[in-house]
């Protein structure tokens, strides 16, 4: 359906792409992965033509239609939410309108040839009406709002009102309804909660039945949903049969056995090369050299890919505190605003331990992030009480973080001003750590990606005499690369851990605990992430959840 035949591009001084070949095929279903800046997004914007190539071919079926995703939204104003989500399939709408005009023509008196190609354009329209879902065009859009979360109350509010992020869902909501051959994704479960990811999962699992190629920086749900892989990587484009626990295990598997072929390729150059310079100037021994040395020159050269190298960082070992780190009782907050006093969550009871990495889950808006808050003393309860314990020194991370960083500083300076005892070989591992390596480690903070800073302020949390990490959201904009190193060192901090994020894989690696925030009310299991799902989530994540006892 999509076809991208040796594509070379270029942007700058930097070489994207050297003429690499990529295709789509009837309803498969693709991930497309690499590291940030590898051209990931470049494959998308060529396929749908925002950008051309420097030289190549980009070819796609003429009448397939193609729905793209991106993280820009656009400018959304003048519509209701499902206004916006039907106009995405204005040319159905259109055909719908044509094929009444139709049936209307049909009643009209005419000559044999004029009804004959009246019949021929309305068989025609109502295939196409037919395939691009025209019939139940408002009751999908209305369906794929309720999965992503905007039920029935919002569907007439005005999309102006929403938040950037409820905005992105509706953005999505367009292009699912769109109901496309191709569907194209660029990082969909950003902005997403856990019910909508599970519903999103479902729907391209069961419901879509086009063709998928898609980004996404969370591990399970690519696992999930794709059943191949497309390596964006060293200018071309490598593919992967599997999901990507499966992509990982063979790329391993495949650099090994291309490591091997290079080191017997490089022993041969070798011994040609010495039999070169031993007996160039022998005349009996010239027609072997020159044999060998055309053998060299039309030799294809094996090239190893460059790979990240992960630094080693050994953090301190934090400060003990006291045995109970937070205790918590019939904690409440609730916010002012224009219309009066909006309770957030109420009646909130637990007890944090030390050592304990506990996760704070819930639908958004359910007050995951003013629990963290609170009890990050980042503003006062409303009601109830918390009692912080002994030598707990407390790091919070959000992401209103980012904003805080100079942006005239380096990373490196960045770092070396929080740990100003550090010696500058200890920074400059830190840097390692967590990806800023030579150069990076220079880059401004304003020439920053919203992920690089991220790891910025991470990296300075995770170096610092804290023994109490509470985490909102920390792996929004990171790379499943960036995900690892920061699951990793969560993995081995031997403080306490209190923690918002939708990223399964990361939370069922790390947590021991779960707190629930619904419907302004907190749950608490005595169990990791796995025992909560298995207990709370049910096979439709629409449907009424039940009570922990």
């Amino acid at each position: 359906m999509i076809f991208l035949s040796d594509i070379s591009i270029q942007h700058g001084s930097q070489v994207v792409f050297d003429k690499a070949s990529f295709q789509i095929l009837e309803n498969q279903r693709i991930g497309i992965v690499g590291p940030n800046g590898a051209g990931k997004t470049t494959v998308m914007r060529l396929i749908v033509g925002e950008e051309k190539p420097d030289s190549g071919e980009v070819n796609r079926l003429k009448r397939a239609v193609v729905g793209y995703f991106s993280q820009e939204v656009g400018d959304m104003r003048g519509r209701s939410a499902l206004s916006e989500v039907m106009a995405v399939a204005q040319d159905v709408i259109a055909l719908g309108e044509e094929i009444k005009s139709l049936e209307a023509a049909m009643g009209e008196p005419c000559s044999e040839e004029e009804m004959a190609a009246i019949l021929e354009r309305y068989g025609d329209a109502l295939n196409e009406f037919e395939h691009r879902g025209g019939y139940d065009l408002e009751a999908r859009a209305q369906s794929v709002l309720t999965g992503l979360g905007i039920g029935p109350g919002e569907y007439h509010r005005p999309v102006e009102t929403f938040s950037g992020g409820w905005k992105m869902r509706i953005a999505l909501a367009r292009i699912l309804t769109l109901h496309p051959d191709v569907l194209l994704l660029d990082e969909p479960t950003n902005h997403l909660d856990l019910e909508s990811i599970l519903w999103l999962e479902q729907w391209l699992s069961s419901t879509f039945k086009g063709a998928l190629a898609m980004t996404s920086h969370d591990r399970e749900f690519m696992n999930r949903v794709v059943t191949s892989i497309a390596e964006v990587a060293d200018r071309t484009i490598t593919m992967y049969s599997g999901n990507y626990d499966f992509y990982e295990r063979e790329r391993a598997v495949r650099r090994e056995q291309l490591i091997a072929s290079h080191r017997r390729q490089q022993e041969m150059v070798a011994k040609d090369e010495e039999f070169i310079a031993r007996f160039k100037a022998r005349a009996s021994h010239a027609s072997q050299v020159q044999s060998r040395v055309k053998k060299l020159e039309k030799i294809d050269r094996i090239e190893l890919p460059g790979e990240q190298r992960r630094v080693k960082f050994e953090f301190a070992t934090p400060p003990r505190s006291g045995d109970d780190v937070v205790d918590f009782r019939q904690l409440g907050k609730i916010w002012q605003d224009e219309h009066g006093d909006k309770s957030v969550f109420g009646g909130a009871s637990g007890l944090i331990r030390r050592g304990e990495k506990v996760a704070v889950v819930g639908v958004n808006g359910a007050g995951k992030s003013t629990f963290l808050k609170v009890v990050a003393a980042q503003t006062a309860p409303t009601e109830g009480t918390m009692t912080t314990g002994a030598n707990v020194h407390i790091g919070y991370f959000s992401q209103h973080a980012l904003e805080i960083l100079n942006p005239d500083k380096t990373v490196f300076e960045t770092l070396y001003e929080t740990l100003h005892e550090a010696s500058i070989g200890s920074v400059r591992s830190l840097c390692g750590a967590f990806l800023f390596q030579g150069d990076e480690a220079d880059k401004k903070i304003r020439a920053l990606s919203g992920g690089e800073r991220s790891r910025v302020v991470l990296a300075t949390l995770l170096a610092k005499p804290l023994n109490f990490l509470i985490l909102d959201e920390p792996t929004n904009h990171l790379d499943m690369t960036s995900r690892e190193i920061l699951l990793e060192a969560l993995q081995a901090f031997e403080g306490t851990v209190l923690i918002v994020s939708h990223d399964r894989h990361f939370l069922r690696s790390l947590v021991t605990r779960v707190f629930e925030i619904d419907h302004g009310e907190m749950r608490v299991w005595e169990g990791g992430y796995d025992y909560y799902l298995e207990r709370l989530i049910p096979a439709d994540p629409r449907t009424p959840r039940p009570v922990s006892p």
